[in-house]
C-alpha cells in the first residue's frame, strides 16, 4: 500500500448521517518544514486517485518535494478513501450517504491538523473536482490558505453541467445488472456506457477534427473509442461512480453551514492569491463561468490553457499545457 489512511470517528456529514468510522486516504510528497509553512493540498478528481497525481509533482516543478511538503488527498467515493465499495453495514453499496465537497474539507483539514498538526497551507489546489476541493479549501479557511488554483474546474457546479452528469449516471443505472446498486457483479455494459457517453464530453469537435486518436496508433474513431474508453472504468466500483457523480451535481461553494447558502459571499470571502486554470476548449467548465468567478473574488485572475485537449489540457497530456499550469502555480508559490 502507497499511502497512508486517517480515521476519524463518528464524522458527521451535512446529510445528517454519521459514518461511524471516516477514511481519509492520503499520500505524501516531501518533508514538512519545522515552521510547518511549506503545505500544499492537492485534492483528487473524479474517478483519479493520488496516483494519478504526479505529473505535476517533480524537482524544480511547482510542487517541489525537495521545498514543499505535497498531501495528496483522495476524496470519499474514490474506492480508497470512505466510499460505497469500502464501507460496511448500514452504509455499504447504494446505502452509502451522500458526500459534499464541504464534507471531504473538513475531513481533509482535520486529519491535517490531527495527524501533522498543520494549521496553515502554501496552496491549495486540484484540477476538475480536486479543483472544487481547492475552493472549499480557500473558501471555508481564508485565514489559513495563502493562495489557490482550479484547474478546469468551477466552485460551483454549473446547470450545463448538472445535466452532463445526468447523462452519464444515466449509462450505470440502466443496466439491468446495476439492481439499484445492489449488483452481485460490476454492471459492464452500464461501465462501458459510461465511458462512451464520457467520450465525446471529455473531448471536443476540434480534437476529433484534427484525427488525434491517429497520434494514438488508432484506424478510425471506432477503434480509439474500444482501444480508450470500453474499459476505461473497469477498474472503478459502479456505486462509487455514482457516489463522486452525486457530489460533483451537488457542489455549490456557499451550501454549507459556513455560508448558509449565500454563494456569492463564500466567493467573496476568499482572500487566498488566486489562478483560475480553464481550458480553451473544455466543456464542463467554459472559461466564462470561471470569469464570473473571479469578478466575485477579490484577488483572483483568470489564465486560459489554449489547448485542444479540452477538460484534459489540465491533466497531463502534452508537455505544453503542462508547462503553462506549472508557470502559473509557481507565480502562486513564494520564490
Amino acid at each position: 500500500m502507497d499511502y497512508e489512511v486517517f480515521e476519524a470517528k463518528n464524522f458527521a456529514l451535512q446529510s445528517d448521517a454519521v459514518l461511524p468510522m471516516a477514511r481519509l486516504a492520503y499520500k505524501t510528497h516531501g518533508t514538512l518544514s519545522d515552521k510547518k509553512d511549506n503545505v500544499i493540498v492537492y485534492p483528487s478528481r473524479y474517478a483519479g486517485t493520488h496516483a494519478d497525481q504526479t505529473y505535476l509533482i517533480g524537482e524544480d516543478m511547482a510542487l517541489d518535494p525537495t521545498k514543499y511538503f505535497i498531501v495528496c488527498l483522495n476524496m470519499m467515493g474514490s474506492g480508497l478513501s470512505s466510499s460505497p465499495s469500502n464501507t460496511p453495514a448500514p452504509f455499504e453499496g447504494p446505502r452509502f450517504p451522500k458526500i459534499t465537497q464541504y464534507d471531504n474539507v473538513t475531513l481533509q483539514a482535520q486529519m491535517l491538523r490531527d495527524v501533522f498538526g498543520i494549521e496553515k497551507v502554501a496552496l491549495a489546489v486540484g484540477w476538475s473536482m480536486g479543483g472544487q476541493q481547492a475552493f472549499q479549501w480557500a473558501s471555508l479557511f481564508p485565514d489559513q490558505v495563502a493562495a489557490m488554483s482550479c484547474m478546469c474546474g468551477q466552485g460551483t457546479t454549473a446547470p450545463h453541467t448538472y445535466a452532463f452528469l445526468e447523462g452519464v449516471k444515466q449509462g450505470i443505472i440502466n443496466d439491468p445488472v446495476w439492481n439499484k446498486g445492489d449488483y452481485t457483479e460490476q454492471p459492464w455494459a452500464g461501465l462501458t456506457a459510461k465511458g462512451r457517453i464520457w467520450s465525446s464530453w471529455a473531448l471536443t469537435q476540434e480534437w476529433y477534427r484534427a484525427r488525434r486518436w491517429a497520434e494514438m496508433g488508432y484506424d478510425s474513431v471506432e477503434d480509439y473509442l474500444t482501444g480508450e474508453w470500453d474499459k476505461i472504468y473497469y477498474h472503478r466500483d459502479a456505486n462509487d461512480m455514482l457516489s463522486l457523480i452525486a457530489t460533483w451535481q451537488a457542489c455549490d461553494l456557499g451550501n454549507n453551514p459556513v455560508y448558509k447558502g449565500d454563494t456569492e459571499a463564500a466567493y467573496r470571502a476568499i482572500t487566498a492569491k488566486t489562478i483560475l486554470l480553464p481550458g480553451s476548449t473544455d466543456l464542463y467548465f467554459p472559461t466564462a463561468d470561471n470569469e464570473a468567478e473571479a469578478a466575485l473574488m477579490p484577488n483572483a485572475e483568470v489564465r486560459e490553457i489554449q489547448s485542444i485537449w479540452a477538460h484534459y489540457a489540465a491533466g497531463g497530456k502534452t508537455p505544453e499545457d503542462t508547462a503553462f499550469v506549472d508557470a502559473a502555480l509557481k507565480e502562486l508559490l513564494p520564490a
